[in-house]
């Protein structure tokens, strides 16, 4: 029996090294593998949710809409109003919510990250703060990602934010917009208020929230990365990244980026090592984009345990906004 024993934990050890060595040879022959892994744009949290009734979530003053930025490409958007808007908000079409863009309060644009959709936990959340400081929250799924149509690509998740931004602004006025990415969600932010900078058409200011240098550094630095220290780990991972075109290239962005930037992040966050987002802080500080723009640098304490997506419950975040 002990003899049984030993040989079968020896054919499961021998077979678990197989399929770790075998990995690596997988996805530098498939780069389509590595670029699943970065946008994970297929798990869908929370399931069983109805994208069309952001109500089910208890976001009651939002509006869900789909708009086109491409032919066969769809993305689905929720529009949440102000708090002063909340009562008059109460049964209205999508008619009223895009007029009421109009009204007198700032508006918000929020890029959120990989995996999961605009019906995220701690997304809802964020929206629902937001709100409460007098914010319209307008956000969406990218193509490929919760019910919006089309396959995912950094070219395209870049050309849905500015074909949202686009449709948002000729409905707003002169009131202010701001940009805010999370996580993957920054790339998708800096490429995007860099393309508004080149065109001269930029946001009132900029935050990244649990942001990285590229996607590379990220890829490497990743705490769940169970190869990094694999002989060859940038041919076999980094590399298929490059090769599938996703850079998400947020330190060379920021040097083309010229309005106010306000960057947070957690000491404690898991997903986004902390000295990443320093490190861009860093690199935009010193920028001459930024020479006549503010430039802030927000750290949460280890204590607090805001860790990766719970920045939102800081009490001081309003302040900070302010």
């Amino acid at each position: 029996r002990r003899y049984s024993f030993w040989f079968r934990l020896r054919r499961l050890l021998i077979w678990l090294l197989g399929v770790y060595i075998a990995i690596p040879f997988l996805v530098k022959l498939c780069p389509a593998i590595q670029a699943k892994l970065v946008f994970l744009n297929f798990v869908r949290v929370p399931y069983f949710i109805d994208l069309k009734r952001p109500q089910d979530q208890g976001l009651n003053h939002t509006c869900n809409y789909y708009l086109q930025p491409e032919e066969d490409v769809t993305v689905g958007v929720w529009h949440t109003v102000p708090a002063a808007l909340w009562k008059n908000a109460h049964g209205k079409d999508q008619v009223w919510f895009e007029d009421a863009l109009g009204s007198s309060h700032p508006v918000v644009l929020y890029l959120h990250g990989n995996a999961g959709t605009r019906g995220g936990d701690h997304r809802v959340e964020l929206y629902k703060v937001l709100s409460s400081l007098g914010y319209h929250v307008v956000t969406f799924d990218y193509r490929g990602w919760g019910d919006s149509i089309g396959s995912p690509s950094e070219r395209g998740m870049t050309y849905d934010a500015l074909h949202v931004f686009d449709w948002i602004k000729a409905r707003s006025g002169d009131n202010p917009v701001y940009i805010w990415g999370h996580s993957l969600g920054t790339g998708v932010a800096t490429n995007l208020v860099r393309r508004l900078c080149e065109r001269e058409t930029p946001p009132d200011a900029l935050i990244l929230e649990s942001p990285f240098t590229n996607i590379r550094e990220e890829a490497r630095s990743h705490p769940f990365s169970i190869y990094r220290y694999f002989p060859g780990f940038d041919w076999f991972f980094l590399d298929p990244i490059t090769t599938s075109g996703i850079k998400f290239a947020n330190d060379e962005n920021v040097k083309y980026i010229s309005c106010s930037l306000l960057i947070l992040h957690a000491e404690d966050d898991p997903v986004v090592p902390f000295h990443l987002g320093k490190k861009l802080y860093n690199i935009a500080a010193t920028s001459r984009s930024f020479r006549d723009y503010k430039v802030q640098f927000v750290p949460f304490h280890t204590d607090l345990g805001y860790r990766h997506k719970y920045i939102y419950r800081s009490p001081e975040l309003p302040r900070i906004l302010q």
